[in-house]
């Protein structure tokens, strides 16, 4: 299986055109024969068109250069239609979602729309008139909801990442049955302008991916704030790191812990508990009642009424035309009064206030993915009940205003795959990947439905620490170098010889003493050696105060696929400037003779 990060090094490279990608994507859906993992899918030949487009304009850089993605059909794609799995719903969107339109401008290929419970109600993935995709770890499973396409195209290998949305785990409880990542951001981390609403106060576009690198990567793309969406929120993305070496859990009590019998889930649970303690965390039991009562708020409440506003036109002329399990669970919420509101609005506010000290005391709250794993067969039978045991601990979430991530934790013996989610406070999205990057590297588990390993992934840096930052350098302050020494005086402290990913270029600025300016290249490029060094703020002030035009602070990406603030040049100051790419870095072309 590909990942983003395989994908965009041969891209990169030019081992692999964007072409043959796209021809391995059709090929793959082919060969896979599920007839429902779609909604809608786009011609090949037009997807080849403008990936033939991308290679022309060579711009190699792009952080998605010719990544093929797959969108959850309730997110709108201009020429495709949207449909929330609705036909009657159906409509031909004119623009795309802000966070299709990211994606796009980040060199992203859209594959088509994917299937879903219909209007993203429900965590089974069977409620839907298109079919019900088949689950690309476990035929006999579900495969999960709402977002049941969009997580098995990637857990099948069809694209190394979608879109899905989250409302009440529809971004977690898939990527645990499909044996993938499911990243749920914080609230308005990632504009919502162009996405069918399922509750509007509570929805958010999540990423499925292979590994919790490649989400992140996506989520670097589709984050930040959109003027047009009113409940976009100016959060920080973050980037991953190495977690802290005794990081505080909050963890189920045991007479809190309920997997509905099945022996399999709690094991998994318990063994999950055990190798977050080997690898030094500290497991504090929490009260999960607080959370538990808000779980219930979510479907027993007036919450239910923005789920009914999303389709009222339907319900309300032409009920017939919604699916019967969602019309079942909607139409209760024509009927809700302002006063349940407010009585439910009041109650929420109590519990986040017990809930508040929790958090005082951990880092993040440790919880399994879902309970249990249901089949196919055993949905269909108790369609309501069972869905709902599935949102036994993804609920409560986003009404508490959580972020967190979901990753594969163990395969029973039975082929079941089950997983864990970590949660915390909305900002702290980029600490909950490193600590769920961290638990999936002590396993050997297969990359999504594959039977092949996990990718080793590239070591990351520590977390900075509160009050610096890591700052990388290309030229006379590197280490031994010499303007080290005023580095050093500044309060700098070694972190890391990295080396930037293959699209920068150096070029020699003008003056009696050599100095290299880094650009970001339009095409071609190379890597560059540099350092991350760690100032005080005070100290990167300082150092800023040293530092001539054209260079100046921005962002720089590594080879590994982080950032990292580091001193780039306004390329256009050095257009005419000599090119030294082809050496690798400015230590190595000091070693030809010129003075430093």
């Amino acid at each position: 299986m590909q990942t983003v990060a395989s994908l965009l090094s041969a891209h990169r490279s030019g081992s692999r055109s964007l072409t043959e990608t796209v021809r391995a994507v059709y090929a793959k859906i082919a060969v896979h024969d599920d007839p429902a993992m779609f909604i809608t899918l786009r011609e090949e030949a037009d997807v080849q068109a403008e990936a033939q487009a991308l290679e022309a304009r060579g711009d190699t850089s792009l952080p998605l250069y010719g990544i093929p993605v797959a969108v959850k059909d309730n997110i709108d794609v201009a020429g495709l239609p949207t449909t929330a799995a609705c036909p009657a719903f159906a409509y031909a969107p004119e623009r795309d979602a802000t966070a299709v339109a990211r994606l796009k401008a980040a060199g992203a290929l859209i594959i088509g729309k994917t299937n879903l419970d219909q209007f993203a109600t429900g965590l089974v993935g069977v409620r839907s008139p298109y079919g019900i995709p088949r689950n690309a770890f476990n035929p006999k499973l579900v495969p999960g909801g709402s977002s049941s396409g969009s997580a098995v195209a990637v857990a099948a290998g069809i694209v190394p990442v979608s879109l899905g949305t989250d409302t009440a785990g529809s971004g977690r409880v898939p990527a645990m049955l499909n044996n993938i990542v499911g990243l749920k951001p914080s609230l308005g981390l990632v504009p919502n302008t162009g996405l069918v609403p399922a509750c509007k106060t509570l929805d958010c576009i999540s990423v499925f991916a292979l590994t919790v690198d490649d989400a992140m990567a996506v989520l670097k793309v589709i984050g930040g704030f959109d003027q047009e969406d009113a409940f976009s929120r100016d959060l920080p993305v973050g980037a991953l790191s190495a977690p802290p070496a005794a990081p505080v859990l909050g963890v189920l009590r045991p007479d809190q812990r309920e997997f509905f019998g099945d022996a399999d889930a709690a094991a998994a649970y318990r063994e999950a508990l055990a190798r977050f303690s080997a690898m030094g965390a500290v497991l504090k039991e929490i009260d999960f009642s607080p959370f538990a009562e808000t779980a219930r708020l979510l479907y027993e409440g007036p919450w239910v009424a923005e789920r009914w506003i999303a389709a009222e036109k339907l319900l309300t002329t032409d009920p017939d035309a919604v699916h019967p399990v969602t019309r079942a669970i909607t139409e209760p919420g024509g009927k809700a009064s302002a006063a349940d509101a407010f009585r439910a609005m009041y109650r929420l506010k109590e519990l986040r206030a017990k809930a508040t000290p929790v958090w005082a005391d951990i880092d993040a709250l440790l919880l399994p993915t879902a309970p249990t794993a249901y089949t196919v067969d055993e949905v269909l039978a108790d369609p309501v009940r069972l869905n709902s045991r599935n949102g036994t601990y993804t609920n409560f979430v986003n009404l508490m205003d959580l972020c967190g991530i979901a990753v594969p934790a163990t395969v029973a013996h039975s082929g079941v795959p089950y997983g864990i989610t970590l949660l915390a406070p909305a900002g702290k999205d980029a600490e909950m990947a490193s600590l769920g990057r961290a638990f999936v590297e002590q396993a050997s588990l297969p990359l999504g439905g594959s039977k092949g390993p996990a990718p080793e992934l590239p070591p990351l840096p520590a977390p900075q620490a509160a009050g610096r930052l890591d700052v990388c350098v290309f030229g006379a302050h590197l280490s031994g170098m010499a303007l080290n020494d005023d580095l050093k005086a500044m309060g700098a402290r070694f972190v890391r010889a990295v080396s930037t990913a293959p699209c920068y270029r150096m070029k020699l600025l003008p003056g009696s003493v050599p100095r290299p300016g880094v650009v970001r290249a339009r095409a071609g490029g190379g890597a560059l050696a540099g350092e991350v060094w760690s100032l005080p703020h005070e100290g990167v002030g300082r150092l800023l105060a040293t530092i001539p035009a054209p260079l100046g602070l921005g962002q720089v990406e590594l080879s590994d696929g982080t950032s990292v603030t580091g001193f780039l040049a306004e390329a256009a100051a050095l257009e005419e400037a000599s090119d030294i790419t082809s050496f690798g870095g400015f230590r190595a072309f000091v070693k030809t003779g010129t003075p430093a």
